[in-house]
């Protein structure tokens, strides 16, 4: 008897976490990554810029690796992908995406200059299919997201068809009039669906997610009120906020200014391929509008997370070259925070109320006819509805927080999957699939990469706890030198930084000096001679002295030079 076919699925990231989406589909012969993304760090992660999944298991299986497939140009999904073609042996691996996806993905590979123009880039249309290698064929199914151009995938396997639903909602009623395409996924659950990996970020959120026309009604709602300037921040890809807000703008007689480096790339991006669409002289620039009456101004900029770098924080701390708060202005925040960010939002917010701003933001609106801002992620409804059209044979939440993926799971064995039939996994959980059964068989590495600026798995656990450590403790520095006996020649020196205050550490200094005197004797009558051995009995002595008379446990520096004989 012929053994079944086996097909691997492993995430790589986005299990138990918002971001740095990436799954494996491998066979035999085979393997295709879906999403390549990366997650914005969280407070504790001081100095790392981007949190990256680990790409070691697809490094090493480069050979066997025949394409990348994106689902939508959302950093957490295309982010990672200069990091992954970094490391890779071979450029020549083609990206597939639809035309704003790609475009979004080919600025962020341009910003390595040894990838510009390097990577295949191969734009597809929904109902499209691409034959990648011997085992797999891969069709890309419309998907509703606050991104234009978001798509699903359906992999044809010799195992069975496995669905990636990337991120969606089922919007009836979507501003570029793509609708989600119910028919394609309902026929695949009619032919037979393996295995359904679908977002679970709303999970907990009950009833349908509104569809994004609802927020032209609240835009609208707060432009006819507004007396001065508008400035609505919202995220630099989502391409259709911004079309109802120049929409809406041209209705109350307002223009149009676009601030924001990113969001000034992605629009002009998106207008150059047909994605925003506006009349001539509806859009100027941001030096145009300190000519403009008030009531006929309206910014879009950036910063809807708070990000210290953004336009809105610029504006509100009034280091803009053209534009800044003013009393009477109307502030509209068309996103709610990501988790992790509501302290920097907290911060722009009152912020901005400070300088005279009236600030529209969820927590102060409760009316929903007058929503500033709607999820693209689909509710507990339209997932049920998602697992009642595809039928999947076994199921995977994919795309969120524990909480979320268990919450998912529920709905799928309210939909009659049996619990044996769902599987709640882990980064790196190697799930081996073929027609009859499903099984975690296994772990590959998964543990997330830090970026440092330039720097790439540099930074771990053992240096953020050091950075932790100086952000909350300080340092002190102790520089001696002895002679290779041992004895004292010259020091101790001591200086501290961000430790305890100067007249504290004068008081506690002379004390500090003698516990390094100590240590050396000690170190020397017995026989202790290595460098680093004295270097490490220094440290832990003198942090012991000081915990002991501060209560605070800061990085030592101690700086140790050996004098050479020149006799």
């Amino acid at each position: 008897m012929t053994e079944p076919r086996k097909i691997r699925v492993i995430p790589l990231g986005g299990l138990g976490e918002i971001g740095k989406n990436a799954w494996v589909v491998e066979s035999e012969h085979d393997l295709i990554l879906f999403d390549c993304g990366f997650a914005f760090p969280t407070e504790e992660m001081y100095g790392v810029d981007a949190v990256l999944p680990n790409f070691q298991y697809v490094v090493e299986r480069a050979d066997k690796l025949r394409a990348v497939f994106v689902s939508h140009g959302h950093e957490d999904h295309i982010g990672g992908l200069p990091f992954l073609f970094r490391d890779l042996p071979r450029l020549d691996v083609p990206v597939y995406g639809t035309p704003f996806t790609l475009a979004l993905a080919e600025r962020k590979l341009n910003e390595v200059s040894a990838l510009r123009g390097k990577i295949p880039l191969v734009a597809v249309q929904p109902r499209d299919r691409v034959k990648v290698g011997q085992s797999f064929e891969v069709e890309f199914i419309r998907v509703c997201h606050s991104i234009a151009d978001a798509v699903g995938f359906a992999v044809s396997t010799e195992a069975g068809v496995i669905i990636y639903s990337g991120d969606f909602k089922m919007d009836q009623t979507p501003m570029d009039g793509h609708r989600f395409d119910f028919y394609r996924f309902a026929a695949l659950g009619e032919q037979g669906v393996l295995l359904l990996m679908s977002d679970s970020t709303n999970a907990e959120r009950e009833g349908m997610t509104p569809s994004e026309r609802a927020v032209g009604e609240g835009l609208d709602v707060a432009f006819h009120r507004a007396q001065g300037r508008i400035i609505i921040s919202t995220f630099s890809s989502n391409v259709h906020r911004i079309q109802q807000v120049i929409n809406t703008a041209l209705k109350h007689d307002r223009k149009v200014t676009i601030a924001g480096r990113s969001m000034q790339q992605v629009s002009d991006q998106a207008y150059k391929l047909g994605y925003l669409q506006y009349p001539e002289g509806a859009v100027v620039r941001a030096e145009e509008i300190n000519q403009l009456p008030d009531r006929q101004v309206c910014i879009v900029t950036t910063g809807s997370q708070g990000e210290p770098m953004s336009g809105l924080s610029r504006i509100a701390h009034g280091d803009h070259k053209h534009i800044n708060i003013m009393a009477g202005d109307t502030v509209i925040f068309s996103a709610i925070p990501i988790p992790g960010n509501e302290k920097l939002v907290a911060r722009t917010i009152n912020k901005l109320f400070s300088k005279g701003a009236e600030v529209i933001y969820e927590a102060e609106r409760s009316n929903a006819s007058a929503t500033q801002h709607v999820s693209g992620h689909a509710s507990r409804e339209e997932l049920k509805l998602m697992l009642s059209l595809t039928k999947p044979r076994f199921f995977v939440p994919i795309h969120g927080e524990t909480k979320h993926l268990v919450h998912h799971a529920e709905l799928a064995g309210l939909v009659g999957l049996a619990p044996h039939d769902i599987f709640i996994l882990e980064n790196g959980d190697v799930l081996e699939l073929d027609r009859q059964s499903a099984v975690i068989a296994g772990q590959v590495p998964a543990e997330a990469v830090l970026v440092d600026g330039l720097l790439l798995r540099d930074i771990g656990a053992s240096m953020l706890k050091d950075r932790k450590q100086l952000a909350m403790d300080g340092v002190v520095t102790v520089a001696v030198t002895i002679d290779d006996e041992g004895f004292l020649l010259d020091g101790p020196e001591m200086m501290s930084q961000g430790f305890v205050h100067a007249s504290e550490f004068e008081r506690i200094r002379d004390d500090a000096k003698s516990r390094v005197v100590d240590t050396l004797d000690a170190c020397r009558e017995q026989g202790i001679r290595e460098v680093d051995a004295i270097r490490r009995q220094l440290k832990d002595d003198l942090a012991r002295m000081l915990y002991e008379r501060s209560k605070r446990r800061p990085v030592i520096m101690a700086m140790l030079q050996v004098a050479q004989d020149l006799d």
